[in-house]
């Protein structure tokens, strides 16, 4: 799986911005994709104290850029910039004040071009790293919402669980009058298609089952309806995809099961993309994958924004850093 994302990044060559410079972890995985060459670092911090920190680990860091927001050269157009992105939300004091840290920063350097992705979350929560990413990088054209999938991975098998980290339920939205400006289902359709895409930049060929409690109509009520609603308008979306539901875990896993619950269906039986209804049987579902199953989890990989911006656990490790580096630069 990371052979076909380095090979993107050597072929592309990237920045990525690190908004935790100063942490031994980052550090270390810096240093990593330094001596690898395919991936160029830049490290938000103050330039002696990411030095010294990086000397007490034994990591090298010589000639990677350090950038400190309290002298940094550009600020004065950063702020003037964000400013204007905030559209009158912010005085310029407020976003100066902002961009103090290390992840308002960040998020301006992919913003105005200085680097192409950003990771961050080692000691920032998940929300101080998507807030900014929505209020300066902003979705891309098209999209309603940002969502998230994991990369789960358990020797040659891979899958992909969507969304499990962001999205907590797919309300309709309404305008000031009470007309639906976009549905739940759409909403949800818009993350079945966004995860399948991501997986097909890890070379798998999705099949995507849009799950629920219900296999074809089996059960009513809770998110049933919305899982079909959505399954209908996910196929328009992306009619190159194979997708189908609503469907049941095993009706999706298992083929036997599949064509008995789901005949004829083109997934059933044979997902490897799995989307779920709420977050809460996402977040559980990605866990016992995890946990009970012995998959490695990758993400949560954060989708529908205009530029690369994904967010670590604080409870990650070196290696993590490093591996969720080439995932969020080979989105690019």
């Amino acid at each position: 799986m990371f052979n076909r994302l380095i090979d993107i990044l050597k072929a592309n060559p990237r920045k990525i911005v690190f908004t935790e410079g100063h942490d031994a972890r980052i550090l270390e995985a810096a240093s990593r994709l330094k001596a690898d060459g395919f991936l160029t670092p830049i490290l938000i911090g103050n330039v002696e104290t990411v030095k010294n920190n990086a000397a007490d680990g034994g990591f090298d860091i010589e000639g990677l850029e350090i950038l400190d927001p309290a002298t940094y050269e550009g600020m004065d157009a950063m702020v003037e910039k964000m400013v204007e992105l905030r559209k009158g939300k912010m005085t310029a004091e407020q976003c100066r004040e902002l961009l103090a840290k290390g992840n308002y920063f960040g998020t301006m350097l992919v913003k105005m071009g200085y680097a192409d992705s950003l990771l961050g979350g080692a000691t920032y929560s998940t929300a101080d790293t998507v807030r900014p990413a929505l209020q300066l990088v902003k979705t891309k054209p098209g999209s309603h919402l940002v969502s998230s999938c994991f990369i789960m991975v358990r020797g040659e098998e891979m899958i992909c669980m969507g969304d499990c980290a962001i999205n907590l339920s797919y309300e309709d939205s309404l305008d000031k009058d009470g007309n639906v400006t976009i549905s739940g289902a759409d909403k949800l359709a818009e993350v079945a298609v966004d995860v399948a895409r991501c997986a097909q930049l890890f070379g798998m060929d999705p099949k995507v089952a849009m799950l629920s409690f219900s296999t074809k109509g089996s059960g009513k009520g809770g998110t049933v309806a919305l899982s079909q609603a959505a399954t209908q308008k996910a196929k328009e979306l992306a009619p190159d995809l194979a997708i189908d539901g609503e469907m049941q875990f095993d009706a999706a896993v298992s083929p036997v099961v599949g064509q008995l619950k789901f005949p004829g269906s083109p997934v059933a039986g044979y997902a490897n993309t799995f989307i779920f209804p709420c977050i809460e049987a996402g977040n559980i579902g990605y866990k016992i994958a995890q946990r009970l199953g012995g998959f490695e989890a990758y993400g949560p990989i954060l989708l529908g924004l205009n530029a690369p911006i994904n967010d670590l656990s604080r409870g990650c490790n070196a290696d993590e850093v490093y591996k969720m580096a080439i995932i969020t630069a080979a989105q690019a």
